[in-house]
């Protein structure tokens, strides 16, 4: 029999990937997409319209708000495993809507959890809960974090998201459920979504090599972040899952880099020279083209969040150990594929 598969939030950059691996290793698929005026499935269009997959890759309406959907679809299908990434995803976004963030991406786990519970079926449903770095906060000295660091969110995403990792726990201990997290650092891909900082930079250069003549505006360009690629990152959900116990792990790379860092290594790549001038609010970056310049980006105090955390780094000794984690992509590569897929697909 093959096993069946459900994740939330597939029509994201997790999601889509996740399902595509899991294609790849005979899994039966079902996702989980919120009702909409509009299409939001580019994502996994690809696998929509793919003729061979009509009899593996199914889709079903639902919402992470609402218990009486989720019951009716996971009591439908009686999933092997049940990949919980449907969140209210941008930090940013969590200090404007903190309640939304709250329902979705804390209260949605509870909901599954509490149905997996009900259902009480004679096969044990797996849970993977997707955490987060900003459960860590920050700490005196190097912000280096692993499972047992101390837990400290600055965001009502980051709050959010530690209620998913503690009633998980909860659940886990308490009802013998198979309950676990993965507690993800920063990870990018092609498929960001445009908020997102690193996407919203290698568009605005792939958009600059079209012709385009806009100014970036960026807020904190000196926030250092472990940033991994989404496909790595999706494999380690999987291999969290297949662990003859659930537990918790930390996936990250071990490296650090500025957001500005970002940005250089993105002209490198086009052989773009800029020039960095001035502090704080007043920074800037120019294009130096000869003896002339001309105004790339600048900082801007309305992309600044109340509050922030400068360092984050993790420590996936565990993952390594027990999952063999050795991430394909450096960020040298992420950088470059997530720069040259959005040059290839703007007109």
């Amino acid at each position: 029999m093959k096993k069946i598969a459900l994740i939330t939030g597939v029509t994201g950059q997790d999601g889509s990937y996740l399902a595509e691996f899991l294609l790849k290793k005979n899994y039966l698929v079902h996702g989980i997409k919120r009702k909409s005026s509009s299409f939001n499935t580019s994502r996994i269009d690809h696998l929509i319209d793919d003729p061979k997959l009509k009899s593996k890759f199914f889709l079903h309406y639902g919402d992470l708000t609402s218990t009486d959907s989720l019951f009716k679809i996971i009591s439908q299908i009686k999933p092997d495993e049940i990949y919980n990434l449907g969140a209210q995803s941008h930090v940013g976004v969590s200090f404007e809507n903190p309640v939304y963030t709250s329902e979705v991406t804390g209260i949605g786990s509870l909901r599954i959890l509490e149905v997996i519970k009900s259902l009480n079926l004679k096969k044990k449903i797996k849970f993977y809960q997707a955490t987060s770095s900003e459960l860590f906060g920050e700490k005196k000295g190097k912000n280096i974090f692993n499972e047992n660091s101390e837990l400290n969110p600055k965001s009502p995403y980051g709050a959010a998201k530690l209620f998913a990792h503690h009633i998980t726990k909860i659940y886990r201990e308490s009802y013998n459920l198979y309950a676990t997290s993965g507690m993800l650092f920063n990870h990018e891909s092609p498929r960001r979504g445009e908020t997102f900082v690193t996407r919203k930079i290698t568009m605005f250069f792939a958009k600059k090599m079209k012709g385009s003549n806009e100014i970036l505006r960026l807020g904190n360009i000196y926030a250092k972040r472990d940033w991994g690629h989404a496909k790595d990152y999706v494999e380690m959900q999987w291999k969290i899952m297949q662990q003859k116990k659930p537990d918790d792990y930390v996936i990250a790379t071990g490296h650090t880099y500025t957001v500005k860092q970002f940005i250089e290594e993105v002209c490198k790549i086009l052989k773009i020279k800029i020039k960095w001038v001035g502090k704080g609010l007043n920074e800037r970056a120019y294009e130096v083209l000869g003896k002339k310049k001309r105004l790339l980006i600048k900082v801007d105090k309305r992309y600044f969040r109340p509050l922030d955390i400068n360092y984050l780094k993790g420590d996936s000794s565990k993952a390594k150990k027990i999952l063999n984690f050795k991430p394909r992509y450096n960020f040298k590569m992420l950088v470059k594929d997530m720069l040259l897929s959005d040059i290839d697909t703007i007109n």
